[in-house]
């Protein structure tokens, strides 16, 4: 059920952002026959979208904050091999986020963020199949495993509770329980140490790069501009538009923008009313050659890392550091991950690696992306999804490209409101 807004119907609007986010919306806006200009400050996909582990998982897209977050500790989060990094020098912002994250890090709000994202993640696959019916020339593959591995079944009751909350959240998902010995049968790349596992059902993956940098293509093939390497600056409102600012000091007027910058939204979204830090959770991942590749993508709860095959190798990824986006990458995290990953993978190759990578995601203290119209009616905001913005793209950009081309405001939306 969508409310109606009233407001003439914008011919053409600009999105700010080339990532999963971004593109998605300039896709479905031309599906709604308005015309698009996509700016990135760098390249297609060079944020976020890039380098992380490619998962279409709708079933464990749940709110970052969760209250096993609290037990890591002061000290823990000091540490860079832990899976949660602060670094000890972290600017007062910083700490006011973490703080921020920490209060919404309990059972009661996370049940509460998990219930607005149940309708979006319920709609997350279908997406990605009209944008596939639609041209875009690039698979979503179908895990023909998916597994979630541990030591020991003690360790395994974590995830287990949380799938018990996202089922009573409303949200399907179907999962079985694997001793040490099923797991090593259904994915022979786990070491003798993993004694208990959770194998998911339903669930998809991509190349995240190559699935981004075809969804450019298609916005492309159906008359929509992106311009690279082109920094949007400013974005002023006028009673006829919207005109973006550029780096080089030119301007172009729109009847709409979307920002779509991932970590910088901010920058441009505080002057419309969007208080809402987005602060960057960095990830970091890296390529190995593997011995058997997996059917699907395996998953190390406990150590954060995850593991995807992407041709003949295997990408692994893990880690979230929060720290300022453009700081350069740590070699400790790749060793933390490399360490975490050593004792229960079997046949990869973690000393060969290749494609070392940081990317930043965008996170917001409760957990819940910023999506939908801004305090101008002409401005409008779609980020801060954390983890998810790969799985999650794709709807969020066919939802905001129904409320801007017509108006009327998809109900799965209400709840990312972003001038919360």
């Amino acid at each position: 059920m969508a409310s109606s807004v009233s407001g003439p119907r914008p011919d053409r609007v600009a999105v700010v952002g080339a990532g999963m986010v971004g593109l998605s919306t300039a896709w479905f806006l031309r599906d709604h026959g308005v015309e698009v200009t996509v700016y990135d400050r760098g390249e297609v996909a060079s944020g976020a979208s890039l380098g992380n582990a490619g998962w279409l998982t709708p079933g464990l897209a749940t709110p970052l904050p969760e209250p096993a977050v609290l037990r890591y500790g002061l000290r823990a989060v000091l540490s860079p091999s832990s899976p949660v990094y602060v670094p000890p020098s972290a600017d007062p912002k910083l700490i006011g986020f973490l703080t921020g994250f920490a209060r919404h890090s309990t059972t009661a709000r996370w049940r509460k963020a998990m219930g607005a994202l149940v309708p979006v993640n319920r709609l997350a696959l279908q997406s990605f199949d009209l944008l596939a019916a639609g041209g875009v020339a690039a698979p979503t593959v179908e895990a023909k495993s998916f597994v979630a591995a541990y030591r020991t079944a003690r360790e395994r009751t974590v995830l287990l509770e949380e799938l018990e909350h996202i089922r009573s959240a409303g949200q399907d998902i179907d999962f079985d329980l694997l001793d040490g010995d099923e797991a090593r049968e259904a994915e022979p790349c786990l070491s003798p140490r993993i004694g208990a596992a959770v194998r998911l059902h339903g669930q998809r993956y991509v190349n995240p790069g190559a699935f981004v940098h075809a969804l450019a293509d298609s916005v492309r093939s159906r008359g929509g501009e992106i311009r690279t390497g082109v920094k949007v600056t400013d974005v002023r409102d006028r009673a006829d538009g919207a005109t973006v600012v550029l780096s080089d000091g030119t301007t172009e007027r729109f009847d709409a923008v979307v920002l779509a910058g991932g970590v910088h939204l901010g920058e441009l979204g505080r002057k419309f009313g969007v208080r809402r830090v987005v602060q960057a959770g960095r990830g970091y991942s890296f390529s190995v050659p593997v011995e058997r590749t997996p059917a699907g993508p395996v998953y190390f709860p406990a150590q954060r890392v995850a593991c995807t095959p992407l041709g003949d190798r295997l990408r692994v990824a893990g880690m979230m550091e929060f720290r300022r986006p453009d700081a350069p990458l740590d070699r400790r995290r790749i060793k933390a991950i490399v360490e975490a990953a050593r004792p229960l993978l079997r046949g990869a190759e973690l000393d060969e690696r290749q494609d070392e990578w940081v990317g930043s995601r965008p996170c917001t203290v409760d957990g819940l992306p910023l999506i939908g119209v801004t305090g101008s009616p002409r401005v409008f905001a779609a980020g801060g999804h954390g983890m998810w913005g790969i799985t999650l793209g794709p709807v969020t950009g066919r939802l905001l490209a129904e409320r801007v081309a017509t108006g009327r405001s998809p109900a799965e939306l209400r709840p990312f409101d972003p001038l919360r």
